[in-house]
C-alpha cells in the first residue's frame, strides 16, 4: 500500500493555500478516473491520504500526466489569475463530446500581487487537521458519487481545463512556452468586461453547465474556500 506525504497545511499565507489545493486536486483526479472507470480498476493500487483509503493509478504516463498538470495549475494559482479548474471526461472517438465536468470552484480564493504569496495572512490560522478532514469527507464524497451519476460508455478520454477570472489585466497564458492550448470553443466561458457587461465577441460554450448538476462539498477554512459539483453534458444523455 502506498502512502502519501503528511498531509496537515498550516494555512498561514497563499502560498500554502494553493499549495493545499494542488495536494487535493492530486488526490481528487486519481480518485474520479478509478470511480469512473476511466482505466481498469486493476491498474490503480490502494493507498492512504488525509488518513482514508484512496485509490492511485500505477501506470507511469498516467501519474505523470496528473503530475505535470496540477503543476501547470499550480503556477496559474499563484498568479491568482484562475476562478475555475475541471476535469473534463470526454466521449470516444468521433463525437468527443463532453459528457462530464468535475469543477473546482477557487472563484472565492485570495486574490492579490504574486509578490506578495509567501506574506503570512492577518489573524491565526485554522487548526491544521481542519482542511485534511474536509479533503477526506471529499474524497469519500467522490467514492460514492458513481452511483449517483449516469454510466459512462468504454474508452472514454479526460483532459484538464481552467477558467481564468474576469480581471481586465488578466490574460490566457497561451505562449509557446507554456502548457497551455486554448479549449474548445464549446468550453469556453464567456468573458466579462464587467459585472453586468460581457466582452464583444465573447459568448457562452453550449457544453457548460450541462443538463444536470450534482454538488459534492463545499470546503472552508481560513483563506481556502473551494466549493466542488460536477455537471453531466448533454451528450451524455444522447449516447
Amino acid at each position: 500500500m502506498a502512502t502519501y506525504a503528511a498531509d496537515a497545511p498550516v494555512l498561514d499565507n497563499y502560498h500554502a493555500v494553493v499549495s493545499a489545493f494542488s495536494d487535493f486536486l492530486t488526490v481528487a483526479i486519481h480518485t474520479i478516473l478509478y470511480e469512473r472507470d476511466i482505466y481498469p480498476r486493476s491498474s490503480f493500487l490502494a493507498a492512504r491520504k488525509f488518513n482514508c483509503p484512496v485509490r492511485q493509478s500505477r501506470h507511469p504516463k498516467v501519474c505523470k500526466w496528473i503530475q505535470d498538470a496540477v503543476a501547470a495549475v499550480e503556477v496559474e494559482m499563484l498568479k491568482c489569475t484562475l476562478s475555475n479548474v475541471s476535469l473534463v471526461i470526454h466521449a470516444p472517438p468521433p463525437s468527443s463530446a463532453p459528457l462530464e465536468r468535475f469543477l473546482f470552484s477557487t472563484a472565492a480564493f485570495p486574490s492579490l500581487p504574486s509578490s506578495e504569496v509567501l506574506t503570512p495572512f492577518n489573524g491565526s490560522p485554522p487548526p491544521a487537521a481542519d482542511l485534511p478532514e474536509q479533503f477526506r469527507a471529499t474524497i469519500s464524497r467522490l467514492s460514492t458519487l458513481s452511483s449517483a451519476l449516469s454510466p459512462l460508455p468504454p474508452d472514454c478520454s479526460f483532459t484538464m481545463v481552467t477558467e481564468l477570472r474576469d480581471d481586465a489585466d488578466i490574460h490566457p497564458p497561451l505562449a509557446p512556452d507554456t502548457p497551455w492550448i486554448a479549449a474548445e470553443p464549446r468550453l469556453q466561458k464567456q468573458r466579462k468586461r464587467n459585472e453586468s457587461e460581457a466582452q464583444p465577441g465573447s459568448t457562452k460554450g453550449k457544453d457548460l453547465g450541462g443538463v444536470k448538476t450534482t454538488p459534492i462539498r463545499n470546503v472552508e477554512s481560513g483563506a481556502f474556500v473551494m466549493e466542488m459539483w460536477v455537471e453531466e453534458g448533454k451528450a451524455k444523455f444522447e449516447e
